[in-house]
């Protein structure tokens, strides 16, 4: 099903439609749809390089409005859906020391899902849930989406083709280094140095 589903989105970005479907599925992406909205920027921005600022810009602004969806969902349904779940379960309170350590490092967390593959809706929809400052959830969410898409555009549109299947491959584990490395720069500022 899940095949299936990424062939579907595929094959949008071969319609007239291409750029509303984009905004639609960076939108969802970012608050409950699986797919990442790569699979259509890819094909869109090769088969028109000329306008990958514009395809970058729109997956970017829909993933953003689309993250601050998830952060509403993570606020006002919590408490109906996921607060009983945990009273069932006696785990209310170990929801409380998480939000706390969620609410001190949970930028971070943000920042690492918007920028690798890790499904960026998860976290979402838990800074919502937590009450994670908005202005850095914000803050944090841009940086990280407009860093992967418009890096990603550009490679496109300056390699075409042959970068496509590196980027498929080995830019999501890139871009996972590559934030490792950030948080362990900063550990080693603040607590060795």
């Amino acid at each position: 099903m899940l095949r299936r589903l990424y062939n579907w989105t595929l094959s949008l970005a071969a319609t007239r439609h291409a750029e509303r479907a984009l905004f639609a599925v960076s939108f969802a992406e970012s608050s409950f749809f699986p797919i990442p909205p790569d699979v259509l920027m890819i094909p869109m921005v090769i088969a028109k390089p000329l306008k990958w600022l514009r395809i970058a810009l729109i997956c970017t602004l829909a993933s953003i409005l689309g993250a601050i969806g998830g952060y509403l969902i993570g606020m006002f349904l919590f408490e109906a859906v996921g607060q009983p779940i945990l009273a069932f379960y006696g785990k209310e309170h170990s929801f409380e020391q998480i939000a706390e350590w969620y609410n001190t490092w949970g930028g971070w967390g943000v920042l690492f899902a918007a920028i690798t593959p890790f499904p960026y809706k998860v976290l979402t929809i838990f800074s919502g849930a937590t009450g994670l400052n908005f202005g850095i959830f914000l803050l944090v969410s841009v940086i990280g989406r407009s860093f992967r898409f418009f890096l990603i555009a550009f490679l496109l549109n300056r390699y075409g083709v042959p970068i496509r299947d590196f980027i498929e491959k080995y830019l999501g584990i890139l871009f996972t280094v590559f934030v490792v490395l950030l948080f362990g720069g900063f550990y080693l500022v603040k607590y060795v140095f």
